[in-house]
């Protein structure tokens, strides 16, 4: 991280020391059949489909289903979201900066319309053509941190909470959605956690690390696959245990069966397949 990136003077204005209540979660899932499905669905649509996006997809197909998980807090009450709208943050200057594009009404698209939309907003980011983060970027930069701090707080509240927008400010309502999805396997690691970002004010943080070959029980045999570390940060207010693993079970069914994102006709002998760690 640069020595005084946006990234980073945010991140100081953002973060104390832990106060709260967070579950986290990790998932490794088989990723042969999704790995094959990302290959054959860029040969078919000349599409840059990547894992990160199916992943995207796949939580908020699952969000879809779960409409007590996808909301917000408003003054101590939990308010349900209209739609499904999924944040991925983009990496910007070689890592020295981040910012968010994020994807609304997910729950319905289909694969193609999800990479559309991401690629769009990311080639924007990274021309410098996005009005919102150049007006949010600008006032970041000028403002000292004691000042940032309050400021960020308070436009969080305002914006995730709330639902207002301030458009001086480059902030809209309901900012980051529903959930927010970062790739940490593209710089090469396997896994990590997400810290909550209080001004986000997100319920879930999702992590996608590297596809790797590992030895896995397959069949009844140890065999080499390739397979996919997911971790999540979740706010304990909006989840228990209990939910967290319905969720995690629909994530995995889906990446562990991609075609079954788009309705695709499964390949010979998929569909009757065992799961690899089954």
């Amino acid at each position: 991280m640069a020595m005084n990136s946006t990234r980073r003077k945010l991140a100081i204005a953002t973060w104390d020391a832990p106060r709260e209540g967070n579950i986290y979660g990790k998932l490794t899932v088989d990723a042969e059949a999704l790995m094959d499905y990302i290959q054959d669905k860029r040969e078919a649509t000349g599409k840059r489909v990547t894992v990160t996006t199916v992943v995207g997809l796949a939580v908020a197909r699952a969000l879809a289903k779960s409409p007590g998980l996808n909301g917000y807090i408003r003054f101590g009450s939990f308010h349900e979201h209209k739609t499904v709208d999924i944040t991925f943050l983009v990496a910007l200057e070689e890592g020295a900066d981040l910012a968010k594009a994020t994807v609304r009404d997910a729950g319905p698209m289909s694969l193609v319309d999800m990479t559309d939309s991401l690629m769009t907003r990311a080639a924007r980011l990274r021309a410098g053509k996005d009005d919102d983060f150049n007006k949010a970027k600008g006032t970041i930069k000028l403002l000292p941190t004691f000042i940032l701090r309050p400021l960020v707080r308070f436009t969080g509240w305002m914006a995730s909470s709330m639902g207002w927008s301030i458009p001086a400010l480059g902030v809209e309502p309901f900012a980051f959605g529903s959930a927010i999805i970062t790739s940490i396997g593209m710089f090469g690691l396997d896994e990590g956690f997400a810290p909550p970002t209080p001004f986000a004010r997100v319920p879930v943080y999702v992590l996608v690390g590297a596809v790797r070959q590992r030895p896995t029980v397959h069949n009844g045999e140890i065999v080499a696959r390739r397979q996919l570390t997911i971790t999540a940060t979740v706010d304990h207010r909006f989840m228990d245990g209990f939910q967290g693993g319905t969720l995690a079970k629909t994530i995995r069914h889906l990446l562990e069966h991609p075609w079954e994102i788009d309705g695709d006709e499964a390949p010979v002998g998929e569909a009757l397949a065992t799961p690899a760690n089954a």
